[in-house]
């Protein structure tokens, strides 16, 4: 291991640029290897902890609870977009399932705990301890995925909204096996109970009457530091409330963020808070990897290592279960139980809080807490399992010969907007290729006349037969971002001649795209949204060429502001944006005129 004697502060920047460094190494390293993100972060805190523990002294666990702001921030991002309606619509999901999956994994995992030799009381809380999952970790995952609104991603997430309220009831259970316990000490844990109800209250009413007010003041004053530090600000102070009532702070967040959810401020919050969301978050995970108590692995390292995957395929299989009974069809419930097997940030806390009230010994807490790290490591690669367990319908091929493809243009993508792409270029008499890999798209277009070649835009060999390396330009109009990103590569590659106009996805897709060096893209919405505006307009009494003119105004504002965002970061050329009506400038005067 490596140790410097270095100041306090110079061992604080050491130490963060050694974080740093590990993150840049890793995270993309493993997301290459397709294990995803979160696993190289892991990795990370675990390749920091091996060739510098010293350097972050006797307890770098702290770390672990001040990264813990990621989770409150993802949190709180999340509330931002549920507003109280939708969450109100998944009661049934959040209390009945929710509530049903921590009671059945809770005795499953009791009852194992049980035949190992845990009396009853302990074996309750090794049970409940572990059947909470990793909210941070599976809503994560679910975004890079962008199956958080899915089936299984909404049943999931209603599932980790009743974990989090079950963290004062938990406490409260630690509080009642302590064999020390006083009258007065239940006393204070119902008091407890009785203040983060309060506090929930206090935040509802809050959010309600004062935030949005609060906003609005903030953009009057045209200073966008102030509007970040007040999102940051409502962040802390909620999440702080509720731990002080001894809540989690990502509760906290999350209502706030739900209060926040029907303001008109809402996109601006989230776009302020974004950046610091995904810092923080890859934190978190590199502290979880940096914490992991080697000592209490190497001491116990065979029931670690067979107690994480046993605990979490009856886990998994008993959320499985219970998601059938609940008449959840086969593949939302496997996908459900392949999201939440891992055991979650929340058993470092209960555990300790176990330990220091005597409920479990101090040993068998840190071996616990050593099984809900590697479970969140092992989180990542249990996804893989979905095509063995849900397997997907072969798709349909064609032979294709290719033998007329050749045309000047290659469109790939025949959907929704590369047909209408089409119709500009048959219309103009370009001969132009198109390819999809999509049979029954293809079969389709061939009954209304279109002549569209079956292949994957993706490989190489199709793009060279479907004549790439001789079109002058290539129209990308897939979709998915990332299918789009990998065609573009490719192209850039192996078919330099050609022109890439790319269709992307959204702001930051076009970003990506126009620092890969595309020739042009167009985000799939923005001038269908442009045409619907002016209509807009027009219904409302507009004359149709101030309307045409308004709508010139945006789009031109729309252009800078995405060329300021290039050369800048995401929050760039805000003030080119339109945040409340304009109001026309008084008319001067007649009589105060000046005359040349």
């Amino acid at each position: 291991m490596i140790s410097f004697d270095l100041t306090p502060i110079e061992l604080l920047f050491f130490n963060a640029l050694a974080l740093i460094v590990a993150a840049c190494l890793f995270a993309p390293l493993f997301r290459r290897l397709g294990l995803g993100t979160i696993l190289g972060y892991l990795a990370a805190g675990l390749a920091v902890q091996l060739v510098m523990a010293e350097s972050f002294g006797e307890h770098p666990e702290e770390l672990l609870h001040f990264a813990e702001f990621g989770v409150v921030l993802f949190l709180f991002v999340i509330g931002l977009e549920l507003k109280p309606g939708e969450l109100w619509a998944m009661r049934a999901d959040i209390f009945g399932l929710g509530l049903a999956q921590m009671l059945a994994c809770g005795a499953v995992l009791a009852g194992v705990a049980t035949l190992l030799g845990l009396a009853p009381g302990a074996a309750a809380v090794v049970g409940l301890g572990l059947a909470l999952s990793s909210t941070a970790l599976v809503m994560q995952v679910l975004d890079e995925r962008r199956e958080r609104g899915s089936p299984h991603g909404r049943k999931a997430f209603s599932i980790l909204l009743f974990q989090d309220l079950a963290i004062v009831p938990l406490l409260l259970m630690v509080a009642f096996l302590a064999p020390t316990e006083t009258e007065l000490d239940l006393g204070r844990s119902f008091a407890r109970t009785g203040l983060a109800l309060a506090a929930i209250l206090i935040l509802v009413l809050v959010g309600r009457y004062l935030l949005d007010p609060m906003f609005r003041r903030l953009a009057r004053t045209g200073m966008q530091e102030l509007m970040t530090a007040g999102a940051l600000g409502v962040v802390i102070a909620a999440a702080m409330l509720m731990d002080l009532v001894g809540m989690s702070y990502a509760m906290g967040a999350f209502i706030a963020g739900v209060m926040l959810a029907e303001s008109t401020y809402r996109h601006e919050v989230e776009a302020n808070i974004e950046p610091f969301r995904g810092l923080f978050l890859g934190l978190f995970f590199m502290a979880v990897g940096l914490s992991l108590d080697l000592d209490a692995v190497r001491a116990n390292w065979l029931m670690i290592l067979a107690g994480a995957p046993v605990a979490m395929a009856l886990k998994g299989l008993t959320i499985y279960g219970l998601a059938r009974a609940f008449r959840i069809p086969h593949p939302t419930a496997a996908r459900i139980a392949l999201a939440l097997p891992q055991h979650g940030e929340f058993g470092f806390v209960l555990f300790s809080a176990a330990a220091s009230s005597a409920a479990l010994p101090p040993s068998e807490a840190a071996t616990l807490i050593a099984i809900v790290t590697v479970s969140m490591a092992l989180s990542p690669l249990v996804s893989r399992l979905e095509a063995l367990i849900v397997p997907t319908a072969a798709k349909e091929t064609i032979d294709e010969t290719y033998d007329d493809a050749g045309g000047r243009t290659l469109v790939i993508g025949f959907g929704r907007f590369g047909q209408i792409v089409s119709q500009a270029l048959f219309a103009d008499g370009i001969a132009t290729t198109i390819l999809d890999n999509d049979a029954l798209r293809v079969r389709e277009a061939a009954r209304f006349g279109f002549r569209v070649h079956f292949g994957d835009g993706g490989r190489r060999d199709v793009l060279r037969a479907a004549g790439a390396d001789r079109a002058d330009v290539i129209a990308v109009c897939v979709d998915d971002e990332r299918v789009a990103d990998h065609i573009v590569d490719l192209a850039k590659a192996e078919f330099g001649q050609a022109k890439l106009i790319v269709r992307s996805y959204d702001r930051r897709h076009s970003i990506r795209l126009i620092e890969a060096g595309v020739d042009g893209c167009v985000r799939e919405t923005v001038e269908s949204a442009l045409l619907f505006g002016h209509r807009v307009l027009v219904a409302l009494g507009t004359d149709e060429q101030a309307a045409a003119r308004t709508i010139d105004d945006v789009r031109t504002r729309d252009a800078d502001r995405l060329r300021q965002q290039v050369a800048g970061d995401i929050r760039s050329g805000m003030d080119r944006l339109h945040v409340a009506p304009v109001v026309p400038e008084p008319l001067p005067n007649p009589g105060t005129e000046h005359r040349d």
